[in-house]
C-alpha cells in the first residue's frame, strides 16, 4: 500500500462522521459531499506528518469549508434554506441502514435543520460543533477567528434561539407511526375532525414544491392546517404512500406510477403532530434513489 492509499483509507473511516458535521451545518447533502471532499483535497496536499490528531484536523477543516460555504450562500444572496426545506434523508421504515444511521445518530429532524437556518454561520458552528458533536470550545475559536470564550457565548446564544424552536420528538418510533398512520386515515376518509383531534395546537406545516409552487408554503396552527384536508385527501387517494423514515423519524413517502412525488416528514411531541414537512419540488425530487426503499 502506498502513503497515498493509506492516507485515503484512514479518511475513509472518518467520511461519514465529517459528511454527518457537513449536513448538519449546511442542510444540504450534496453540499455536504462538496465539503467533504474539499476536506480530502486539503488533506492530499498536507504533509501527514504534521498531523496529530486526524480526527481533530478532519473535522476543523470542514468546519472552516461549511463556514465559508454559509457565508458565501449569504453574501451572494442565494436563496436560503429559510425558503425552502433542507434535504431529507430518507431510508426504509422497516430496517436500519448503516450509512443513514451515522449521518442521522441524533435523529436530526427536518424541524431542527430548519431551526438552525436562523442563526448565523458562526453561531451554528459553534452549536453543532459543541452540542452535537462535543468538541471544545478551544477547537472551535480558531475556525471562527474569537477567542473560547467568545465562541462559547456564540454557542450559548444559538442554543437559546434553538430551544423550544424545534419539537422535541416522541423517542417511541411505534407511537410516532400511530400518528402518522391516524394522520393518513384522517386524510383518506377526509374526517376534519379526527385530522384535528391528532395535530398540536401550535402545528406547523411547512410545504416546499420548487418552482412549481413558487417556493415553501408555512401554514401555522391545528385549524389552518387542517384546513388543507382536501389537498391531504388528493395525496392519501391518488398517490401509493409508503411509510419511511425521514431524517430517523416516522414518514412518507408518496409515488405515483412508481414516481416519487412528495416526501413527508412528521415531529411528533406528546402524541400529537408537531410539524409537518413536505417536499414536492420534481427537480429536488428527481435526485432520489428510490432502491433505497426497496425490500
Amino acid at each position: 500500500m502506498t502513503p497515498h492509499d493509506f492516507l485515503a483509507d484512514r479518511f475513509q473511516g472518518h467520511r461519514p462522521h465529517l459528511k454527518a458535521v457537513a449536513y448538519r451545518m449546511l442542510g444540504s447533502l450534496s453540499e455536504a459531499e462538496d465539503a467533504v471532499q474539499e476536506a480530502w483535497l486539503r488533506l492530499a496536499r498536507s504533509d501527514p506528518g504534521d498531523i496529530g490528531n486526524l480526527g481533530g484536523w478532519l473535522t476543523t477543516v470542514v468546519g472552516r469549508v461549511c463556514l465559508d460555504m454559509l457565508r458565501a450562500r449569504r453574501s451572494r444572496r442565494e436563496e436560503s434554506l429559510e425558503e425552502r426545506l433542507p434535504d431529507p434523508v430518507v431510508s426504509r421504515a422497516d430496517a436500519a441502514d448503516p450509512e443513514q444511521e451515522v449521518l442521522l445518530a441524533d435523529s436530526v429532524g427536518l424541524a431542527l435543520l430548519v431551526v438552525l437556518e436562523s442563526l448565523t454561520p458562526a453561531e451554528r458552528l459553534a452549536f453543532v460543533l459543541h452540542d452535537m458533536f462535543g468538541l471544545p470550545f478551544e477547537q472551535i475559536a480558531p475556525i471562527v477567528d474569537r477567542t473560547p470564550v467568545a465562541a462559547k457565548k456564540l454557542a450559548s446564544r444559538a442554543r437559546r434561539r434553538v430551544r423550544g424552536a424545534a419539537p422535541n420528538p416522541d423517542p417511541d418510533l411505534a407511537g410516532q407511526r400511530r400518528a402518522v398512520d391516524a394522520f393518513l386515515a384522517a386524510a383518506r376518509g377526509g374526517d376534519f375532525a379526527a385530522l384535528v383531534s391528532v395535530l398540536d395546537p401550535d402545528v406547523v406545516l411547512r410545504a416546499d414544491g420548487g418552482l412549481v409552487t413558487g417556493g415553501m408554503k408555512v401554514i401555522r396552527g391545528a385549524a389552518a392546517v387542517a384546513g388543507q384536508l382536501a389537498t391531504f385527501q388528493r395525496m392519501a387517494t391518488s398517490a401509493v404512500t409508503h411509510p419511511a423514515l425521514v431524517n430517523g423519524l416516522a414518514g412518507l413517502v408518496n409515488t405515483i406510477d412508481d414516481r416519487l412525488v412528495s416526501v413527508m416528514s412528521f415531529t411528533i411531541s406528546d402524541g400529537k403532530i408537531a410539524t409537518i414537512d413536505i417536499l414536492s419540488d420534481p427537480d429536488r425530487l428527481a435526485q432520489f434513489n428510490l432502491t433505497r426503499l426497496e425490500p
